[in-house]
């Protein structure tokens, strides 16, 4: 395959090396990469008609789970496209305004579908702890203003990282062992000190993550507590039911999420491919999985994308 990627030499540029110590395998990774991204992308953007066309979906729940299709969207796009090109075509240069551009809509995306998954958790709480208020505790312009909120704060907690960064000295070897422009990865290439931007990367991570985990837990210790005051066992189930997809799709997110960032913080030990290829297991296979997930345990929305797949 012809070697068309830009070299090191051009001061302006970064190199992404794609997946360390397997680039003989790149083309036979790009197999299952191009069609978890198509699987994501056909399963998202259908959620997002079926929605958009049946009114009897346009509910707090639904308008949800759009937000969650734009944010998985969002991050498979900003990454995919970047990482098919290293593969295929060896086109592993990128600038470096192209390279915050694409830290800043990463890490921006990956705050906010955070912020949803939050409301998603306190959607289930009121559905099971207050069910005859849930129709004025959450209507849809109330779910609008939250997810305006999320995105508000994830933009002005996200914003100062490519900034500060931007400001330091690069050297000479820029060859980001990585298949997209992780922060910690473009810091890790600074001549400069970085402990700001290190330490600002910390401690938002702690404070987006840590605080939306600690309003889950809550939502979900309130779920569980009001379930217990259940008697009938089969009522049990019925209740718990209702937030599987929502657990289901918590742990995909969260769990590889969390394993990258400490493992790019802390985990010298651990070999870099297994680091990358974990970085894009969270970005590639829970926008994947999510649509289905929820097309699977609601039947509603089964039921309504079944009439559109179905017709003959």
């Amino acid at each position: 395959m012809a070697d068309f990627n830009l070299t090191p030499s051009d001061p302006s540029t970064f190199i992404l090396n794609g997946i360390p110590g397997l680039e003989a395998a790149h083309i036979w990774i790009s197999i299952p990469f191009s069609m978890f991204f198509a699987i994501g992308l056909l399963g998202n953007v259908m959620l997002l008609f079926v929605v958009g066309k049946e009114q009897t979906l346009h509910k707090p729940m639904y308008l949800l789970l759009c937000m969650l299709a734009l944010t998985d969207i969002a991050t498979s796009t900003s990454v995919v496209p970047k990482a098919l090109c290293i593969f295929w075509f060896n086109l592993k240069g990128i600038t470096l305004g192209g390279c915050l551009t694409q830290m800043f809509f990463i890490h921006t995306v990956s705050a906010m579908q955070s912020a949803v998954l939050v409301t998603m958790a306190f959607d289930c709480y009121i559905a099971i702890c207050n069910p005859l208020r849930y129709g004025t505790i959450l209507t849809n312009a109330r779910i609008a203003k939250l997810g305006l909120v999320g995105l508000t704060r994830a933009v002005l907690f996200i914003l100062p990282m490519p900034l500060l960064l931007s400001r330091q000295p690069f050297c000479a070897n820029r060859i980001i062992p990585h298949t997209y422009c992780e922060h910690m990865a473009v810091a890790k290439m600074s001549c400069g000190d970085i402990t700001v931007s290190r330490t600002y990367g910390l401690v938002i991570a702690i404070v987006v993550n840590g605080s939306d985990l600690t309003l889950i837990a809550l939502s979900y210790g309130l779920i569980i507590k009001a379930v217990l005051r259940i008697s009938s066992k089969k009522a049990h189930l019925k209740t718990l039911n209702t937030c599987t997809a929502h657990i289901c799709v918590m742990l995909m997110s969260y769990t590889p999420s969390l394993f990258s960032y400490l493992t790019h913080r802390f985990g010298q030990g651990i070999a870099s491919h297994v680091h990358v290829t974990f970085a894009n297991f969270y970005l590639l296979v829970p926008p994947m999985l999510n649509p289905i997930i929820y097309g699977a345990k609601t039947k509603e929305l089964r039921d309504k994308v079944g009439k559109y797949t179905c017709r003959r």
